[in-house]
């Protein structure tokens, strides 16, 4: 509970990477966060994507035009962001963000994007690898998994599945996949209904960064046609969980 008087809080606390889990032996997890998309904050943060894709606006900086208690009810972006076709430089510095939605691949004109201080967010979809324009980034390397300064682990992923069957695509338990809805292929962009999931982590530079990035993909195939990871990090694509990083930086 928020003192009397006290200024309000933006985000919330994260222990993720906590004492004896800032390394690669540790354990983490997704954050189970689930979008409460009757709160204000929400409401207004489509208003303010509406109005931006309405304007043409090439800069989408939402956050200072939410109150405080809006800000910090905002834990993912709307899949709606895929309509800021025009926009050259996303920046949610300070956010409360747990995820980004795999929409963001749609933002092809982007050319910069900014979630400094964003403590909470700590992977990001592989689908931001089509903003080709990315030449600009700027993120608290420190919070996110496998960053080379302390090499935190990664969140176990799922097993691979062939089919999709019985899996609910849009409604998941981020607690256990990461995101809460998925349509299409990280990598071939293919409907993932009626297809499998393969589930997949890899770090690359995005930009000026290197990020872990989840893969979501339809086969083994789509796995096995991703890139080299970054230098410094792992080469291959993995699943998380007990993996031999290299060394802290």
């Amino acid at each position: 509970m928020e003192a009397a008087g006290a200024p309000v809080r933006t985000q919330d606390r994260c222990a993720c990477f906590g004492r004896g889990r800032a390394h690669s032996g540790g354990q983490v997890a997704f954050h189970p966060e689930v979008q409460d998309t009757s709160a204000p904050g929400w409401l207004h943060l489509l208003q303010l994507i509406d109005e931006a894709a309405a304007d043409g606006r090439e800069e989408f900086r939402p956050l200072p035009e939410l109150s405080p208690e809006e800000r910090r009810q905002i834990v993912t972006l709307p899949p709606e962001i895929a309509r800021l076709t025009e926009v050259k430089r996303l920046v949610v510095y300070g956010s409360n963000l747990v995820r980004i939605p795999p929409e963001i691949g749609a933002m092809t004109s982007s050319k910069g994007f900014s979630a400094y201080t964003s403590h909470r967010l700590h992977w990001f979809p592989y689908e931001i690898t089509r903003c080709s324009r990315l030449v600009d980034s700027t993120v608290s390397t420190r919070s996110i998994f496998g960053n080379y300064k302390f090499r935190p682990p990664f969140p176990q992923l799922q097993p691979p599945r062939d089919s999709t069957a019985g899996i609910d695509l849009e409604h998941l338990d981020p607690a256990r996949w990461g995101t809460t809805g998925l349509r299409t292929c990280s990598v071939c962009d293919e409907p993932l209904d009626g297809r499998g999931l393969h589930q997949a982590w890899i770090s690359l530079v995005v930009a000026t960064d290197v990020l872990p990035l989840l893969v979501n993909a339809c086969s083994a195939e789509c796995v096995e046609g991703l890139p080299t990871g970054a230098r410094g990090y792992l080469p291959d694509a993995h699943r998380g969980g007990a993996v031999d990083q290299p060394a802290p930086g």
